[in-house]
């Protein structure tokens, strides 16, 4: 019979144990396996073996979460009525295993770590993998012109003539003056501004800087690290600071360069020093055909051949990997800097099932399963070639886990697919989000159960706030979504990650990091707010666009995020009373347009996320708020808004009337909205749908209110599983 037989009505092929759609069979055997030294035959069938034995695991562990729920939904319906006791609280979570007792201290144990997670601290892009074009400009954010980001966004003032589609040359002197402010401030000269020099040239292997005859030094000379170009009129000088390089460009030949005396055509910055690829929040993968898009833009990047080409203008452009930037050093020798983000891939957590793969119970795989041993088989081309990972790992973030006995799973997913790939243990490394409250109040013992493979972990408010409020659904409604960021609990959540993370040994070895900038268009309060996350002691923090990690960068230019962290662990660490602490509305006596206006803000996000979701297929973009600013929306949004307006319906702040009434409102408003809107999806020629319409028949309106009013029987207030529900009855319809 050979390899596998052909059901062609379900277009599965038959494999071992296993039935795996056609799209996913044929990309695996003839794409992603191809130059590799693993057979499709032994890939097979050590796949079948090991994921008929992790499985089970997997369901059981959904189960105990499950079990949990409904102990913790018990307790505080026995207690209702009276205030929280946080001892007899935690003595209970105690007994029944949410909360585990906190073992030994230890130092996390991972080898073969890159310098862009240990030492080099800077702003984490994350980006759909989905989109090809997206994900190259992620790992070409690397290097951004600090020129280019200041001068079209608004962290420079608006003049005058700003508005106008011409080069504005009062916002271009705006620009040069911030650029030679930034370098006095850390590349600073021996007596003279940047703003005074009238050239460059490099002597006997020094940056000697020129003002007429005079030359001058830097203050700090380890700064320089090298030029490109004559010695004597250098193209390029290359600087480094706090461990990030910039590179001043010197052409004065170039239209940005008209203005400057010194001949200085732009700041190139170091800037997204890591880029997360994201195969969860951010992308709409509910079948293998979306599923296999996703693998092989991901396989692209790691093989280094991934290209997109797009129309702009009626002009055909076209996206590759940037290749890596040579210099000369400041010894005469020729050296490279790499040219691109070090990219790491985010795996679905341990929810979600996919049709792509049928086992041998009829049941579908464990989309996370299928995305551990298929992401790290396309990180096998990379690890000959060293192109992304010059260290010899695969970096992979793993969300959604629930406490210890979760981590550890992950961590033996891995083994057997090391195991499977033959590949040497503990070359996958692992990233730790920390957004689910057991693993927030056991994160010591989570990060124990992978102290050989823990390279990251990274706190997310909005997550964390949506399993907050449904953990404790039935404490009591709860505050205001506005009021969360200075309750108790997320300042203790915050202080917690930081202290846990230091405690075992990250700084200088591991990421702590800190969560999304929402607003892409805002990019001075990012400069003027975003230094919080450094001071909170992260060493990255995440970005929505390559622009804004070129201006985030700045920051760690600010900032010496080592020293900070040794600062901070002489702190008194947070509290686990104060983490637990629930976030309980102390009044309840809102008036009704106080009500309306905080249903109205999430359902108006939430319809402006799910419209998108489900009928365009489009997981992350700028959604518009209530005031009309784009906010970067993924699922975590989603679902702390579902859940909010869920807790307050189940309290009685308000009714399911009251909320459909304001849903259909919110609907035109985000109709309005997206009027002009080009369909952002692969398989709609038609463009936006509206809800407004026909709302008896609109399956994105009628998802949008399922999360609502089913949100509190939904598996820990998850979106996913309504969302791939609707979705694919929308791809049902338009196939």
């Amino acid at each position: 019979m050979g390899l596998f037989i052909s059901d062609m009505q379900e277009k599965y092929k038959h494999i071992h144990n296993l039935k795996v759609s056609e799209k996913l069979f044929n990309f695996v055997n003839n794409e992603l396996l191809k130059d590799t030294e693993i057979t499709p035959e032994n890939f097979w069938k050590g796949f079948d073996q090991a994921v008929h034995e992790l499985a089970p695991r997997n369901k059981e562990l959904l189960k105990i979460r499950d079990q949990l729920q409904k102990q913790i939904d018990d307790w505080h319906i026995k207690n209702k009525g009276n205030k929280i006791n946080t001892d007899e609280y935690k003595k209970f979570l105690l007994e029944i295993g949410y909360l585990k007792e906190e073992g030994p201290d230890f130092k996390i144990e991972t080898n073969n770590i890159d310098e862009e997670i240990a030492t080099v601290a800077g702003p984490q892009l994350v980006v759909p993998i989905m989109n090809a074009r997206y994900a190259l400009n992620a790992a070409n954010a690397r290097w951004m012109s600090l020129y280019d980001s200041l001068y079209g966004t608004d962290a420079i003032e608006e003049s005058e003539d700003s508005t106008s589609q011409r080069y504005d040359p009062e916002r271009g002197e705006a620009v040069i003056k911030y650029g030679r402010e930034f370098l006095d401030k850390y590349f600073p000269l021996t007596n003279l501004s940047w703003k005074d020099i009238t050239g460059i040239a490099i002597q006997n292997g020094e940056l000697k800087i020129l003002k007429g005859v005079d030359v001058i030094d830097l203050k700090e000379k380890n700064k320089f690290i090298g030029h490109r170009g004559e010695a004597d009129t250098p193209s390029a000088v290359i600087l480094k600071n706090n461990n990030l390089h910039i590179e001043i460009l010197k052409n004065p030949r170039a239209f940005s360069a008209q203005q400057d005396h010194a001949g200085i055509s732009d700041i190139i910055l170091e800037s997204a020093v890591s880029t997360i690829c994201d195969n969860e929040d951010s992308v709409a993968a509910v079948d293998a055909e979306d599923k296999v898009l996703c693998y092989q833009n991901w396989l692209g990047l790691m093989k280094g051949n991934l290209i997109s080409q797009f129309e702009k203008d009626g002009k055909t452009f076209e996206r590759k990997l940037n290749p890596n930037r040579s210099y000369v050093s400041k010894d005469g020798k020729g050296l490279k800097l790499h040219g691109r983000s070090l990219l790491l891939i985010r795996n679905v957590g341990h929810l979600m099932t996919n049709p792509s793969i049928i086992l041998k119970d009829g049941n579908e795989i464990p989309e996370g399963l299928m995305d551990a041993f298929i992401t790290t088989a396309a990180a096998l081309h990379d690890l000959k070639k060293k192109g992304n990972s010059r260290a010899g790992s695969i970096y992979i973030v793993k969300p959604k886990m629930h406490g210890p006995e979760e981590t550890a799973f992950t961590d033996l997913i891995f083994t057997k697919v090391e195991e499977v790939l033959n590949l040497e243990k503990y070359t996958c490394k692992i990233g730790i989000m920390d957004e689910e409250r057991r693993t927030s109040v056991n994160l010591k013992e989570c990060i124990r159960s992978l102290k050989k493979r823990v390279f990251f972990i990274n706190t997310g408010f909005l997550d964390r706030t949506g399993d907050e409020i449904h953990t404790s659904m039935e404490a009591g409604p709860m505050i205001k979504k506005g009021d969360m960021k200075s309750s108790k609990w997320i300042e203790a959540y915050e202080n917690n990650n930081v202290d846990i993370g230091l405690m075992c040994g990250f700084s200088g070895k591991a990421q702590i990091g800190k969560g999304m900038w929402a607003m892409p268009d805002k990019m001075r309060d990012m400069l003027e707010q975003k230094t919080n996350h450094l001071n909170a002691g992260a060493n990255c923090a995440w970005v929505p666009s390559p622009t804004a990690a070129a201006l985030h960068a700045l920051h760690y230019h600010e900032i010496d995020i080592f020293k900070k962290q040794k600062e901070i662990q002489s702190r008194n660490p947070a509290k686990l009373k104060d983490l637990l602490t629930i976030p309980i509305a102390d009044r309840t006596n809102w008036s009704i347009e106080e009500i309306n206006k905080e249903i109205s803000n999430s359902a108006q996000t939430l319809l402006g996320y799910v419209v998108r979701w489900v009928d365009q297929g489009v997981g992350c973009s700028k959604v518009p708020d209530i005031n009309n600013i784009g906010l970067m929306e993924d699922r975590a949004t989603l679902r702390i808004s579902s859940q909010h307006i869920a807790n307050w319906l189940h309290h009685g702040i308000t009714t399911k009337i009251q909320v459909i009434e304001i849903m259909k409102e919110m609907a035109k408003v985000v109709d309005e909205q997206n009027e002009n809107d080009p369909s952002n999806s692969r398989d709609s020629e038609s463009g936006y749908t509206k809800m407004s319409d026909d709302f008896e028949n609109s399956i994105a309106f009628s998802a949008a209110c399922d999360l609502i009013f089913k949100g509190k029987k939904q598996p820990s207030g998850y979106t996913e599983p309504l969302l791939h529900l609707n979705r694919t009855k929308i791809k049902s319809i338009q196939n």
